[in-house]
């Protein structure tokens, strides 16, 4: 055993819709967009993560960009194997090694997932020389990465905000009570931007542009303490055909989000509607996490804070909240055993 002990390399993974988080050694290693670019020709894959996301949208027909996840689950079996499989042999360390080593991987997981999809996330992970995975849900991985004590008697609720899917999950005794997986996140807010530029004014934005827009001045509320600047936006005009700019508030964006974010609202309100009594009082003092990029949008907490009447905190960090409760459970396995998925 020490000899198979010596070869196994522990590695924990949050295969994102949107990014891949990898840690090995108590660090993230990878943090990286998860898509790829693929020859149409010969179906080689050319790039991965950040060299394949500055592709997108400006590719020629024999270059093809994917993104091999789908709301939270595997859309594309071969591409998302040789993308993990990729950014697994890009790990500083494990790049010295001959031969690659076997792994231990915890892989995170939406809590709204199937069967068939859990067994996708697997068997992706086995080719790529997993030896023993565990599959960990996402609100309960957050929960450990925000440092709340999940083994409590004691309810907390998450708001997991990722790329495809928003996890919203009520936890106690290591376990999710009730939850609430919607395919409303950070892909929607970057569509809607897209729709409301080409509705509002008549320019044509790519997604590229369209995620700039939302990190640069995306907002929940109209009614922001520190309002960001205006920002100028470029794109094709719809009518004309020619390349023009617009000047772009965040008030705009928070109206073309609107919609999106009262899905979000009104989730967190059915999941709070199904928490039996005694977590719902406990959630009274403890109020609602958020994790996950979206949870950076501006305003967000405070939007959701006046709907529920509770307080929110937003994780430090959100965006590597996941991971990092990916990488506890796999450092203290024996302790998380119960909430993972063999």
């Amino acid at each position: 055993m020490g000899f198979f002990d010596f070869m196994t390399e522990d590695i924990a993974i949050d295969l994102g819709t949107a990014n891949t988080l990898i840690i090995h050694n108590d660090k993230v290693v990878i943090d990286s967009p998860s898509i790829v670019a693929r020859d149409r020709i010969t179906g080689k894959i050319i790039a991965v993560g950040k060299e394949a996301n500055m592709m997108q949208g400006k590719t020629h027909e024999n270059i093809k960009t994917i993104r091999p996840l789908k709301d939270g689950v595997i859309a594309d079996f071969d591409a998302s194997e040789k993308m993990i499989s990729m950014f697994i042999k890009s790990i500083p360390a494990l790049k010295k090694r001959m031969f690659t080593p076997a792994l231990r991987m915890v892989v995170c997981i939406p809590s709204g997932i199937t069967e068939v999809e859990m067994r996708a996330v697997k068997e992706s992970c086995e080719r790529v020389n997993g030896k023993e995975v565990y599959l960990i849900h996402e609100p309960m991985a957050a929960a450990i990465g925000i440092g709340v004590d999940i083994m409590q008697p004691k309810g907390n609720m998450i708001v997991d905000i990722g790329g495809g899917t928003t996890e919203i999950a009520v936890i106690a005794l290591g376990g999710i009570v009730c939850d609430k997986s919607v395919k409303i996140a950070g892909d929607v807010f970057t569509n809607d931007i897209i729709y409301y530029m080409r509705t509002q004014h008549n320019l044509f934005v790519g997604e590229t542009t369209a995620e700039k827009i939302k990190i640069a001045i995306g907002a929940a509320t109209e009614d922001l303490d520190t309002p960001p600047d205006d920002m100028e936006v470029q794109g094709r005009d719809l009518l004309t055909g020619k390349p023009k700019q617009v000047n772009v508030s965040y008030r705009e964006i928070a109206k073309a989000l609107d919609k999106s974010i009262q899905r979000i609202e009104d989730a967190v309100m059915e999941t709070l509607s199904q928490t039996p009594p005694e977590l719902a009082a406990d959630i009274y003092n403890t109020g609602i996490y958020l994790a996950g990029g979206g949870s950076m949008l501006r305003g967000l907490d405070k939007r959701i804070s006046q709907k529920t009447d509770l307080p929110v905190y937003i994780a430090e960090d959100p965006l590597r909240a996941v991971v990092r409760g990916t990488g506890m459970a796999l450092k203290n396995l024996q302790k998380f055993r119960s909430i993972l998925i063999k």
